[in-house]
């Protein structure tokens, strides 16, 4: 984890003083990072947690995690509203801040505690008087890479299981509208001709209640809710609806052609004169309906996989990730309403898949090896 926040801070700094090379390198940097990130992250909930706290942890992880959509956007809606140019300055100050952040955030990581290993730390420390420090070197790379190589036969392994095939489309609804809602949507409203001197404006704060909604919703259902089979379905079906509403919200209240438009603004009608307050509302919905989804995921992956956490959400976040640059490979070219059709068929199978693997696995008929 720490160092993937390096990268992390790095690709921030990279922004300081930007160049063309430097932001593709630290691009592809920052794209490794985030896999170890979010795999070890998702390794260290489970590690902390048991099938009683696991539910709660995530709801705690993800509202902490979602305050960052609160105040990035915040700062940028109050510090460039009613800027028609961003200076260099402007510019330079906000990425520096981002960088201390970043770099703060990082160094805490060095003060996680990490119970399961101690033992081992022990082993190694009374070691190092025997063994001369070429030898333990050697050691410690040759246990890496097989412990590298053993990982990696366990994701195979898993990826052929039938609770990740169920759980993939569920994975891969989460990629699509990660994209969505962090990309598409603002883009859209920014787009809408009705919406006149305070579309641009509007973005930043589609951003902050998008957080809102994340926040509300991991805190919610992670604190609120118990760990049980009713529960959990029960959040994940409140996700789709909640998606699904804001899906038939968004087609009638923004433009087709929003996504498409890159150098002039929409030209079709919306079925519905575009409303500030609907568009802030999907906003919301889209937000909860994503914490939804994602808390319950990082749930059921801590207790199908307690004792393989770090292979399943390697898989989770691939799989997502995978889904998430489709997203955005497509989101230029289709129309608002083909993007959610797609959402709303996936989000369906993908509901219905993660409610067969929570009766299968409360049942105790799943095979897992």
């Amino acid at each position: 984890m720490f160092l993937s926040g390096l990268l992390y801070s790095g690709y921030i700094a990279v922004f300081i003083v930007p160049s063309t090379w430097s932001l593709y390198l630290t691009s592809v940097l920052i794209g490794m990072g985030a896999a170890l990130l979010w795999t070890a992250q998702g390794h260290f909930l489970v590690d902390n947690s048991d099938a009683s706290t696991i539910n709660r942890n995530t709801g705690v992880f993800w509202a902490l995690l979602q305050c960052s959509m609160i105040f990035g956007n915040l700062y940028v809606y109050l510090d460039w509203r009613g800027k028609d140019e961003i200076t260099e300055e402007n510019r330079r100050i906000m990425f520096i801040s981002l960088l201390v952040v970043s770099v703060v955030g990082t160094l805490c990581f060095l003060v996680l505690r990490s119970p399961h290993h101690s033992e081992e730390v022990m082993s190694e420390e009374e070691s190092q008087s025997l063994l001369s420090k070429h030898v333990m070197y050697r050691q410690r790379a040759n246990s890496a890479v097989k412990e590298a190589k053993t990982e990696f036969r366990k994701i195979l392994a898993l990826l052929g299981s039938r609770t990740i095939l169920l759980l993939s489309c569920c994975m891969a609804y989460s990629g699509l509208e990660l994209s969505f809602y962090s990309g598409v949507y603002g883009t859209c409203i920014g787009a809408t001709t009705h919406f006149d001197n305070q579309a641009k404006g509007l973005i930043g704060l589609s951003g902050i209640v998008v957080g809102i909604g994340e926040i509300v919703g991991g805190g919610l259902f992670g604190l609120v809710c118990k760990n049980n089979r009713f529960r959990r379905t029960s959040v994940v079906f409140l996700g789709m609806v909640v998606h699904f509403i804001a899906f038939y919200l968004i087609f009638l209240n923004i433009p087709d052609d929003a996504p498409v438009v890159f150098l002039t603004s929409t030209q079709h009608r919306p079925y519905l004169a575009p409303s500030v307050s609907i568009a802030l509302l999907c906003s919301f919905l889209l937000g909860l309906g994503d914490s939804c989804f994602n808390t319950q995921l990082y749930s059921i992956l801590g207790r199908v996989y307690a004792e393989q956490s770090a292979p399943a959400f390697a898989i989770f976040k691939f799989i997502q990730s995978i889904f998430a640059a489709i997203a955005f490979f497509y989101s230029g070219y289709l129309l608002l309403s083909w993007q959610l059709l797609v959402m709303v068929l996936l989000g369906f199978i993908g509901t219905l898949c993660f409610f067969l693997v929570e009766r299968v696995q409360n049942t105790g008929d799943l095979q897992e090896y």
